[in-house]
């Protein structure tokens, strides 16, 4: 059936080992492990290398799968979220080159998923970027093919302050943009789809599970709260920090039980990965811990 994991940037403190030997004790079945370059980014969840494939070769990947045999927990994906369509040419160059270093370690290890965003020009509008897009992804998509690697695209549209004003860093945000991507990028790219995004842009949750069920890569479980109140008064076109929140699974607006039974009508049988972003369980250590804990509980109703 399915595989509960977890997302382990929550986790920024600890060893890859160490993650693994947690995920094992609170009975998570896998994990999707972040793989960012060292010390290369400062956004929240962002920067975390638990797996560093800069530089990965086959010693590594021993290690690494004897690790996870050790504790009998397996690897989701290798994650890496950058922007890659920054406008920044410099960093958008050494954010591709790593990406392909991330999926070239995805092959090594046997494994058949990275996760990813898209990225965008957040100053363009749709049209203006797919130019680019296209220019950038074409050849990365390429090189996962010949490795029998998938992209999985989470769905969020890295919108949240001023910072990603006016339109985001992630142009895979709805599904006319995916149909967009999937018809130009072919089916190497799927989703990595996670349901709190939708909320949060007044958009059905449920519905793109059965819409795009042979898309589903790789799932991340996030919820998310809406504030009514808040957006009455500050209305749709403020920054949504200024009205949305997010929560650990069951403790926000996402309908789980709809969720888990649209997902298993439609026979996918991978990874559903707790992406814990709540800041409530951020204080310290053991309340990342807890937060793992008590999305684990939850959700281990849904899945067998």
């Amino acid at each position: 059936m399915l595989q509960l994991g977890f997302t382990t940037a929550i986790l920024p403190d600890l060893s890859f080992e160490e993650v693994v030997r947690h995920a094992a004790e609170i009975g998570f079945d896998c994990i999707e492990v972040m793989c960012w370059p060292p010390g290369k980014s400062k956004r929240r969840y962002a920067g975390i290398t638990h797996i560093d494939t800069s530089a990965f070769n086959d010693d590594d990947a021993s290690r690494v799968k004897s690790i996870c045999e050790e504790h009998g927990v397996s690897i989701s994906a290798l994650g890496y979220y950058p922007n890659v369509l920054t406008p920044d040419g410099e960093e958008s160059a050494a954010t591709i080159a790593h990406l392909k270093t991330v999926i070239d370690a995805t092959s090594k290890l046997g494994l058949s998923t990275t996760t990813t965003f898209i990225g965008r020009d957040w100053t363009k509008n749709v049209d203006d970027n797919w130019p680019r897009l296209l220019e950038v992804w074409r050849p990365l998509v390429a090189h996962a093919e010949s490795l029998g690697v998938r992209i999985g695209i989470e769905n969020c549209p890295m919108f949240f302050t001023n910072d990603e004003w006016p339109s985001g860093k992630n142009i895979a945000h709805s599904p006319a943009i995916w149909d967009r991507l999937f018809d130009d990028l072919g089916p190497t790219v799927g989703l990595n789809y996670d349901p709190s995004h939708m909320i949060f842009q007044h958009m059905n949750e449920i519905t793109p599970i059965t819409d795009y069920a042979d898309r589903l890569y790789h799932m991340h479980a996030k919820d998310v709260r809406l504030d009514k109140r808040a957006l009455d008064r500050v209305g749709i076109l403020a920054n949504p920090n200024d009205y949305h929140t997010p929560k650990l699974p069951g403790m926000g607006d996402v309908r789980w039980g709809e969720f888990f039974s649209a997902l298993t009508d439609t026979g996918y049988r991978g990874p559903v990965c707790v992406e814990v972003e709540d800041r409530a369980y951020e204080g310290s250590l053991e309340d990342r811990l807890s937060a793992l804990r008590q999305s684990y509980n939850f959700l281990k109703q849904f899945i067998a």
